[in-house]
């Protein structure tokens, strides 16, 4: 694999993660509502779903997607509701005193992981872009061990890049916004784009 097509897989890797979509409302709902940290960690969950989808093109399980695509869906109307879920609970939430640096509680990073997991298992942007469009223009299957490394190592490094920096901007915004009529505006907004975000991912075909 050469350095041209490793540049067209990172670019192509940028647009898609800097497009605005469920991975994107998601990371910046989670770092408004519970700060850079938790972010991160929806973000790692993001990274491992687009992994295994990558996966799944280079090795040509494209047939095995579309076999478990009642799993899928599965996967699609929980991710919703889950996500949807921890919307309403940052948009009932308290704001903290005005006094407090600390930021509200939030669920483990094995479950920000697992929310971010499920973003991507059910985003058919990715789903199609790996199994479809990115066979288009790299020849996936005279991929040495080495290559495949390195595609996942592009993959992962640009996608959480751009998230990270989503996620950054985001938890700046809550700094400044730091008294509890701020605070209690943002967790609004941040709930208000979890919960979107959960009911799209579990209505849309």
């Amino acid at each position: 694999m050469n350095l041209i097509s490793l540049i067209s897989l990172a670019v192509a890797i940028l647009i898609l993660a800097a497009s605005p979509g469920p991975g994107v409302f998601a990371t910046v709902a989670k770092s408004i509502a519970s700060g850079l940290r938790p972010a991160i960690n929806v973000i790692a969950g993001i990274v491992i779903g687009d992994i295994i989808f990558l996966i799944f093109a280079i090795y040509g399980l494209s047939i095995i997607a579309n076999i478990l695509g009642d799993l899928f869906f599965i996967i699609k109307i929980l991710g919703g509701i889950y996500l949807f879920w921890s919307g309403l609970k940052i948009w009932l939430s308290k704001p903290l005193n005005k006094n407090s640096n600390q930021l509200p509680k939030t669920k483990s990073g094995f479950e920000d992981i697992t929310s971010g997991l499920f973003i991507t298992l059910s985003n058919p942007k990715v789903i199609i872009f790996y199994c479809s469009f990115l066979p288009s223009f790299i020849d996936l299957s005279i991929l040495k061990i080495i290559d495949i490394v390195l595609v996942i190592f592009v993959v992962a490094t640009v996608l959480s890049t751009v998230l990270i920096i989503y996620a950054y901007a985001a938890s700046f915004a809550r700094k400044i916004f730091s008294n509890q009529k701020g605070t209690k505006k943002l967790n609004y907004f941040s709930g208000g784009v979890m919960m979107a975000t959960g009911a799209v991912i579990a209505t849309r075909s």
